[in-house]
């Protein structure tokens, strides 16, 4: 008679979002929130955010929507159109898998850091629930939402790093979300790079110099 492998408990919670969470190794440093861009997983920005922020906690969800069987955290009508309502439902699922995670994994606010599609929930997670996101680093970021809700972003630290070169995101529209950001509170510092929207070793460095001088262990 065949036998039924009992399931191997990794002792990870069942929460909302498949994901991955590494446990911190150092104090006093906040967790860091890692959200892929189209086509990523939960494993894509493990790497980044060990380089940035050496010892801090990890939680890396996979985004829910898939668009020609790439993971993305909402959905869009055409390259740059997004499905707004979309966006606002999506968000709101994104900061209640947040809330569940720190009580899960006892965890303090976490600062995001978004890569294009992640960069744009993050930045509609701000707008729509500041009080989920300690802080941002929002790259090759666009405006989510045309017209957000006036919430109080009282002094929570963003970066923002464009590419000069970026093929996707115009600068008017990068531009826009850093005044949207300001308008609400926020201490938005927003830096134009000599790049397209691929990364580069400059986002890696002005992140993790932000990071240490601007974040919010250090604030």
């Amino acid at each position: 008679m065949s036998r039924i492998a009992a399931p191997i408990d990794t002792g990870a919670p069942a929460l909302a979002f498949t994901h991955r969470f590494v446990p911190a190794s150092a104090t006093g440093l906040p967790p860091l929130l890692l959200l892929h861009g189209t086509g990523g997983d939960e494993n894509d920005l493990l790497p980044l955010g060990r380089m940035l922020a050496p010892g801090a906690a990890l939680l890396s969800p996979r985004g829910r929507v898939s668009e020609a069987g790439m993971p993305r955290f909402f959905r869009r009508l055409a390259e740059g159109v997004f499905d707004e309502q979309d966006v606002v439902r999506r968000a709101h699922e994104l900061a209640d898998f947040v809330a569940e995670a720190r009580a899960a994994y006892g965890l303090p606010a976490p600062v995001a850091v978004g890569f294009s599609n992640g960069a744009n929930i993050a930045a509609a997670v701000l707008m729509l629930r500041p009080e989920i996101l300690a802080g941002a680093v929002l790259l090759r970021s666009m405006v989510p939402l045309a017209s957000p809700p006036e919430t109080v972003l009282p002094g929570t630290p963003v970066l923002m790093l464009s590419g000069a070169m970026d093929p996707i995101v115009p600068r008017e529209n990068a531009a826009r979300l850093a005044d949207q950001l300001a308008a609400r509170g926020a201490r938005v510092e927003h830096r134009v790079l000599p790049a397209g929207h691929g990364l580069t070793p400059a986002d890696m460095s002005a992140a993790r110099q932000w990071l240490d001088l601007h974040g919010p262990a250090a604030a």
